[in-house]
């Protein structure tokens, strides 16, 4: 369905970056908040693997993937773990915010002049940037979010140093453009941004990051610059 997110590939990425970097981390009291929950089928996947004892929080507006998502979690029995809010997580996150030592996204990054794209709600701004910089201004201990090459990354990572944020650890997946970011006015929207160093990527292949920022003084290893080097280096 073009009106639900779909790519199993990034999906399962962004699974293995939530069980590395949150749920074996995690213990029974914490709670983790997810922003853009989508179909749910990544932290399904997860919870499905991992034995995680506590409450995720997620906010998706796109009802016809809430919808699909808390019919997943129904037949899975997983409602006592995993509550999908068709709502604005903005909107919401203050009174949740005190509760969670976690934030987690698969934030939208496609970059584009304006939101006229195959699906809006994968609209990151101007430079794809937008709505991850955002989540890095909310104050959450942890942050894990997926960062694209092709959206301005070292911006990311400049936002997040600027706010108290050390990156502690990270994974890469090399991925080719697909059905999103290959629409034309999306892929030649890019192909500028590479002129003005804010877009990075070899022929069809672009790089998604996973990524856990941590409060700087919870830090012993800042990555941030190798991470700025493995994002910009195709």
């Amino acid at each position: 369905m073009k009106d639900i997110f779909f790519c199993p590939e990034e999906s399962n990425f962004y699974s293995n970056c939530l069980e590395s970097f949150a749920l074996r981390n995690c213990k029974k009291s914490e709670c983790i908040v997810e922003f853009g929950s989508g179909d749910g089928s990544p932290v399904i996947n997860s919870l499905l693997r991992n034995k995680f004892d506590g409450m995720i929080q997620g906010f998706e507006l796109n009802t016809s993937a809430w919808k699909a998502a808390n019919s997943t979690i129904d037949e899975y029995n997983l409602a006592h773990k995993y509550i999908i809010h068709n709502s604005s997580f903005f909107e919401s996150s203050q009174s949740s915010q005190t509760k969670a030592e976690y934030l987690v996204a698969n934030p939208p990054y496609i970059p584009a002049p304006d939101n006229d794209i195959y699906m809006p709600l994968l609209f990151g701004g101007i430079d794809g940037a937008t709505v991850t910089n955002e989540l890095l201004s909310l104050d959450y201990e942890n942050v894990v979010l997926l960062i694209s090459s092709f959206s301005n990354p070292k911006s990311t990572i400049d936002h997040a140093n600027a706010n108290g944020y050390c990156v502690s650890s990270f994974l890469i997946l090399p991925l080719q453009f697909g059905y999103y970011s290959s629409e034309p006015k999306v892929k030649q929207h890019i192909e500028e941004l590479r002129k003005q160093q804010m877009a990075f990527y070899s022929g069809n292949y672009y790089f998604l990051a996973g990524v856990l920022f941590k409060k700087c003084q919870e830090v012993k290893v800042d990555l941030s610059n190798e991470l700025i080097q493995a994002m910009t280096s195709l």
